[in-house]
């Protein structure tokens, strides 16, 4: 092939870096490259524009905007505008968000409680007729081998 760093096609240096995946994203409108931070959405039944804070996943209806063009967004003749407040600041999980997955996750660890009565539900079984669940944590359930 040559010398090291070639291949067929040339040198590799000269190969042209790509900008189409970026992690920031852009704003929608035609030729602005400026960063995104604000999302807008049509509600066509109500006749509404709506714009908001930058979504967490880019939706393919929703049109991603820029400071600028969210600012001097305007909408079609009869068609109303609301803006929901954008926070300037990077989203962070607030206490209470992370207090909430705390308790979500503590209340998923924990035995389930026995049917009301004090008697249990028994536990399905297998063709056999042994129980095929031996225990259960939260979500999860421990099952025995059909072979004993």
């Amino acid at each position: 092939m040559g010398e090291p760093g070639e291949s067929r096609r040339g040198p590799l240096k000269s190969a042209v870096p790509s900008n189409v995946v970026s992690p920031v994203r852009r704003c929608s409108r035609t030729a602005c490259g400026r960063p995104a931070v604000a999302t807008l959405t049509y509600v066509y039944a109500d006749s509404t524009a709506v714009l908001g804070p930058l979504a967490t996943y880019a939706e393919p209806h929703c049109y991603d905007l820029c400071a600028e063009h969210s600012e001097r967004l305007t909408a079609p003749r009869g068609w109303e505008v609301v803006r929901l407040a954008i926070d300037p600041g990077p989203a962070r999980p607030s206490g209470d968000d992370l207090e909430a997955l705390a308790n979500a996750v503590r209340e998923a660890a924990r035995p389930q409680e026995r049917a009301a009565g004090g008697t249990e539900t028994p536990a399905p079984t297998g063709r056999d007729g042994h129980p095929m669940e031996v225990a259960r944590r939260g979500h999860l359930r421990i099952l025995r081998s059909p072979d004993s």
